[in-house]
Formats: structure tokens, C-alpha cells, sequence
């Protein structure tokens, strides 16, 4: 084994299972809590050592509190720049050595007492509502010669616009221009948002609000580096390739290794002042035709040779800080790599993702127990000759799908309709029923159709249930096709019954597709998957 691969061995723990999508408040990660330094991108390189000292020899977690405060209320108010940078690498460093529930207090402390002052914007605004405006010949005249009549309103405006600013801006101001202070504020974020899963709090939203608007502005794609990632880089960098990939684990070096090679590409965002580390990342096959099967993918088939590729498939994209969530990184990256890659290799005319279903089992499975417990209130309650239904009932399958299904399924499970015998099939604990050629052909239909109802007709807030739905079709791509049995893994089942499905980005098109999903809320989608959802108002819809 040569060094890079040991080195990467040595400092990253391989997990097959990891799983990053749900946020917790820290501890950090080991490898982040044994080296704060690195974990927050060297924010304490300057601290002062006989500062973090008194908290290493405390033990006293009340005083630990207080003193960290007592840096984070400096950091803030202090007028003089010498010694800030000082300052904020105590806080810094100081926020890591508090237990949690110390920085859960310390966070709802900043967005409680350093909000903005809005008795001073009462007063403003009473001022502002008391203003006349200038009427008649003098408004025209003052709105193309001479401001003078509005000098009031403009004075006041500026006033208002800076007392709504909360004080919490300023330690994020300086953070952001403080070495490593940019990924110290991610940080500060994940936990954030930590809390907030918890206990919904207004100031604790208003505080993500406005940070999470700053970190959008300070992340925008004119400042972010496209990087391509391969086998030559320093495996400081690697590592975190492997410790963060989200969607497909990578279980060794092998793997990590076929995934920078030939017929594959990564590519990742990074930042100045994140060095070494990418914000997120995207792996791509290149493919004679758009793969159905994680298996094409990942397993260990040699490539094509890359000359002899059409396709471009993003089959995983992640992002290696929770507290970027919900600042849709990915969207600039995926159009940016478009254009990389088409400009490399102008034969890639496809480009198409893999991409899991996450939220598909859990949508249908909960559709199926609402059903299941209607109909036992109706059998319960219902008088003798009463053969009415509610008209909250929906039997989800099809008499053909529910015949097939309870011939299917006898040597399994029993039931008393189609749909307990659905529910209980999906919820075997070992997904005994994908062992059964008889039971998969009788599941096929059923499954296919309800996923396609599930990402096309299935909404929140007028956008797309499915959290990777809505990703790639805010960013102006086509539900083009499912495939059946396409992820055959625990996670593949467990999040949609081995369903995976094609997202495709037609060049000339994603704009357009963009403009209309983010207005309307209009989903685009192929022939192929409106033929499962067979309802008239879908196929008028449809641009295809």
C-alpha cells in the first residue's frame, strides 16, 4: 500500500453505514473533537493560551460559561481592532470546551439579548408615519430636481435600515474576515439548527434566518473554487471525500479509489477560507447509456472506455457541512460541472442523475396506515345496512394489483384486503419479499405506479415532496424514468422499496423548466412516468 492510502486508512474511519443527513447539536466528530483547531478551519491558531487555560483547569462549568460569554460579548462590542483577533480566537475556542447544554444556552443568549433594539424602532417609525409626504407640483418637482422635501424621509430611512440590524451581526461580520472564522460559523449553524428541531423558539429562527442570509452571501459562486478532485490530491482532502459521501458509502480503498479513476470524475466547491476541505461534492459516471442500476455504478465492472461515453451521470452528491443546509450550493455546482464537462468532451450529450427516493416508503407507508385505521373506525362505527364510505377512504390499489397481490403473497403474510397485506409485506424486518420472484412481479406494478403518483402529485407548500425531487427540479431537470429494483441495499428498501428514478438536464431547457417549477410549482415530467399517473390534468401538463 503506498502512503497516501495509508494515510487515509490511518485518519478516516470507514463507515458503511454513516449517516449525515440528521443534524445534531456537537460534539463534533472524534477526529473534530481531538483537534479543535482543525475542526473549525485553525480559528484558534492565535489564542491566548493562559486564557484557554483557566477553562481547561475550571472544571467549573458555570464559570466556564461566564468566561466564554464574557469573550463573545467582547468580541462584539469592542471599538479598538487590536486584540480582536485575539478575542474572537478565545470565543472560539471557548464555545468547544462548553458542554452542550452550555452552548445551547449560550446560542439562545445571542439571539436574545443581541437582537436589535425595537424600541428604538417604534420610535422611529412613529417618527416615519408622522412625515407628510410632498404633494402635487412640489412631489414632481421633488422627485426629478430637488430632494430637499424628502431629506426627512431619507434621514430616517437610513436610521431604520441600521436599527434593524441586530447587534449579532457584528460578530458575524467579524468572524467572516477572521482566519478560519467562516467555517467556525457553519458550525455555530448545525448547532443552531440543532436546537431548533427541538424547540422552535421565534428569536432562535430569526437567528438562523439571518445567518443562514449572511453564509448565502459569503458562499456565493463568484468567490467558490470548482475543484476536481483525484487520486493525486493530498489525502487530508480524500478523507474527507470518504467521511462525508452521503449517498453511496465508500467501503474501502478500492472503491474510493475506481471513483477518481477512469470513466469517473469528482468535483467539489471550495472556499479560500476553508482550505482543503470541500463545501460539497459531486461524483459523475461516464456511461454509453443512462444507467439504471446503482450496480452499473458501483461495482466492479471495468469502465468504458471514455471516448466511447454519451452519458454524464451524477449518481451522488453530498455536503460536508450541516450548517449549510438549505443554501442550495448544489444547483451552481451541477450547472457548473454541465458546462466543464460538456466543454471537455463535447460526445457527452446526456446528462442524467441516479438518485435515491428518500422520503418514498415512508409517505406510502404512513398513506397505508391512515387507511388501515380508517377502515377499522368505519367497521367499528358503522350501523347494521349502513354501506356508506368515507370520504376520506381511498383504496390505493388497483383491483388487478390486489388480486395478484393476495395470490402472491400467501407463503408470507395474510390480511384482509390488499392494502394490510402491502403494509405488512413492507414492513418485514428482513425484506423477506424481495427473495420471492412471484411476490417482486406482483409488487412491481403497484410500487411503480404510487412512486410516480408519489413525485409528480405529491406536494408541500406547492413544491414536491421528496427532498430530491424538489433539488433537481428547482435546479430545471425532468423526472424521466424509474427503475425497478435499482438499489437493492437496506438503505434502498428502507427509504423506497429499491426504487430509484432518472433526473435529466436537458441544456436548452433547464431554465425553463427552473422558471416554471419555481413559480407554478409545475413538474416535468417524461412520457414514461405520466403513463403511471393516469390522470388527464398530469398529461395536459406535461411538455413532452
Amino acid at each position: 500500500m503506498n502512503k497516501k492510502g495509508l494515510a487515509i486508512l490511518m485518519r478516516t474511519r470507514m463507515r458503511p453505514n454513516n449517516d449525515l443527513t440528521k443534524l445534531s447539536l456537537s460534539p463534533l466528530p472524534n477526529r473534530m473533537q481531538s483537534n479543535p483547531q482543525e475542526s473549525s478551519g485553525r480559528v484558534m491558531e492565535h489564542s491566548s493560551d493562559d486564557a484557554i487555560r483557566r477553562l481547561d483547569c475550571s472544571g467549573n462549568a458555570e464559570r466556564d460559561f461566564d468566561i466564554v460569554r464574557g469573550w463573545m460579548h467582547s468580541a462584539i462590542s469592542m471599538k479598538e481592532m487590536e486584540g480582536l483577533d485575539a478575542v474572537l480566537n478565545d470565543f472560539s475556542k471557548g464555545y468547544f470546551s462548553l458542554s452542550l447544554d452550555n452552548r445551547r444556552e449560550l446560542l439562545r443568549l445571542l439571539a436574545k439579548e443581541y437582537d436589535f433594539n425595537r424600541t428604538q424602532v417604534r420610535v422611529l417609525m412613529k417618527q416615519y408615519l408622522g412625515l407628510e409626504l410632498p404633494s402635487g407640483d412640489n412631489a414632481q418637482s421633488a422627485g426629478q430636481q430637488d430632494d430637499t422635501p424628502l431629506s426627512a424621509f431619507y434621514h430616517l430611512e437610513r436610521n431604520l435600515r441600521h436599527a434593524l440590524k441586530p447587534t449579532y451581526e457584528v460578530l458575524f461580520e467579524r468572524l467572516n474576515t477572521h482566519p478560519g472564522g467562516l467555517g467556525f460559523l457553519s458550525i455555530l449553524r448545525a448547532d443552531i439548527l440543532s436546537i431548533l428541531e427541538e424547540e422552535n423558539t421565534a428569536s432562535l429562527r430569526a437567528l438562523d434566518t439571518y445567518l443562514k442570509e449572511k453564509l448565502s452571501m459569503w458562499l456565493s459562486p463568484a468567490v467558490l473554487e470548482l475543484h476536481q478532485i483525484t487520486w493525486d490530491d493530498p489525502a487530508s482532502l480524500l478523507e474527507k471525500i470518504v467521511a462525508y459521501e452521503a449517498v453511496h458509502p465508500i467501503s474501502n480503498l478500492i472503491d474510493l479509489k475506481r471513483r477518481l479513476g477512469v470513466g469517473r470524475r469528482c468535483f467539489g466547491y471550495l472556499h479560500p477560507a476553508i482550505p482543503g476541505e470541500p463545501l460539497i461534492f459531486i461524483e459523475v459516471a461516464l456511461l454509453k447509456n443512462v444507467a439504471q442500476t446503482v450496480q452499473e455504478v458501483l461495482w466492479d465492472d471495468p469502465p468504458i472506455p471514455e471516448s466511447e461515453a454519451t452519458c454524464a451521470l451524477f449518481y451522488s452528491i453530498s455536503s460536508t457541512k450541516p450548517g449549510l443546509s438549505g443554501i442550495n450550493l448544489g444547483k451552481f455546482l451541477i450547472k457548473r460541472v454541465i458546462t466543464l464537462v460538456k466543454r471537455d468532451m463535447p460526445f457527452i450529450s446526456t446528462f442524467a442523475t441516479l438518485s435515491p427516493i428518500p422520503g418514498f416508503m415512508q409517505w406510502l407507508l404512513s398513506k397505508l396506515a391512515s387507511q388501515l385505521n380508517l377502515d377499522e373506525v368505519e367497521v367499528a362505527t358503522r350501523t347494521p345496512g349502513d354501506e356508506s364510505v368515507s370520504t376520506f377512504w381511498e383504496n390505493i390499489l388497483e383491483p388487478e394489483e390486489e388480486r395478484l397481490l393476495i395470490e402472491s403473497s400467501q407463503d408470507f403474510v395474510t390480511g384482509k384486503n390488499g392494502m394490510e397485506i402491502l403494509f405488512k409485506l413492507l414492513t418485514l424486518s428482513n425484506h423477506e419479499w424481495i427473495s420471492s420472484t412471484k411476490l417482486l412481479s406482483a409488487l412491481k406494478r403497484p410500487l411503480m405506479r404510487l412512486c410516480a403518483r408519489y413525485l409528480v402529485e405529491e406536494k408541500k407548500r406547492g413544491k414536491a415532496l421528496d427532498s430530491v425531487a424538489n433539488f433537481h427540479l428547482q435546479n430545471g431537470a425532468i423526472i424521466e424514468r424509474l427503475n425497478w429494483m435499482a438499489d437493492r441495499s437496506v438503505k434502498g428498501l428502507l427509504q423506497s422499496g429499491g426504487i430509484m428514478v432518472n433526473y435529466v438536464y436537458r441544456m436548452e431547457k433547464i431554465e425553463e423548466y427552473a422558471h416554471s417549477y419555481f413559480s407554478t410549482g409545475q413538474i416535468h415530467s417524461s412520457p414514461d412516468i405520466l403513463r403511471y399517473v393516469e390522470t388527464k390534468k398530469l398529461q395536459d401538463e406535461s411538455t413532452e
